[in-house]
């Protein structure tokens, strides 16, 4: 340090260091709440009976759309199945479990009749290309950012109100069905 700044400069230099390094412990303070909060912005979970259903999240859709889906992962920690049964929510007429599948490069979507059963000990997820809801007769258009409530209804466990957290309209092809 000597070689680079005389004497009087040393004090100073030890103030602008100082100073730097307050300055970047703050901006690394407020990047580290700021991606906490935005895990529980993004991570959100609920608990019904021996389930716990992680993260409802649906896409928002362009005005005019009829449809959304709806996406979450349902682990049952407990040591009997139970069975996912019924849907409702106020941003639709109605909600529907639904399962894509493609064989011999034909995709299918289908209602799920009977609900969707969750295995003792398992995890099922709700995902675009295999099992999702479908909340069809579109009362408002999901926007990204905001929420929505929805009822889920278990045999065993019972009901639960979620919140969907609404993503971007971006992401993989033919995940909702088409207006």
């Amino acid at each position: 340090m000597s070689y680079f700044f005389p004497d009087a400069a040393r004090p100073m230099l030890g103030s602008i260091l100082r100073s730097i390094e307050e300055r970047v412990g703050i901006a690394v303070l407020a990047l580290t709440l700021l991606f906490v909060g935005a895990q529980s912005v993004f991570a959100h979970e609920f608990k019904v009976g021996d389930l716990d259903i992680g993260h409802p999240w649906s896409r928002a859709t362009p005005a005019g759309a009829k449809v959304a889906g709806g996406y979450f992962t349902i682990t049952n920690n407990g040591s009997a199945p139970d069975r996912l049964v019924s849907i409702s929510s106020d941003i639709s007429e109605k909600a529907e479990l639904h399962e894509m599948s493609v064989k011999d490069g034909v995709m299918t979507m289908r209602p799920v009749a009977g609900g969707l059963e969750i295995p003792a000990g398992g995890k099922v997820a709700l995902a675009p290309g295999g099992y999702h809801l479908m909340f069809i007769g579109l009362k408002r258009q999901p926007k990204q950012g905001e929420k929505f409530s929805a009822t889920l209804t278990f045999e065993k466990a019972g009901a639960v109100s979620v919140d969907f957290a609404v993503e971007g309209m971006g992401g993989g092809a033919m995940d909702d069905h088409a207006n």
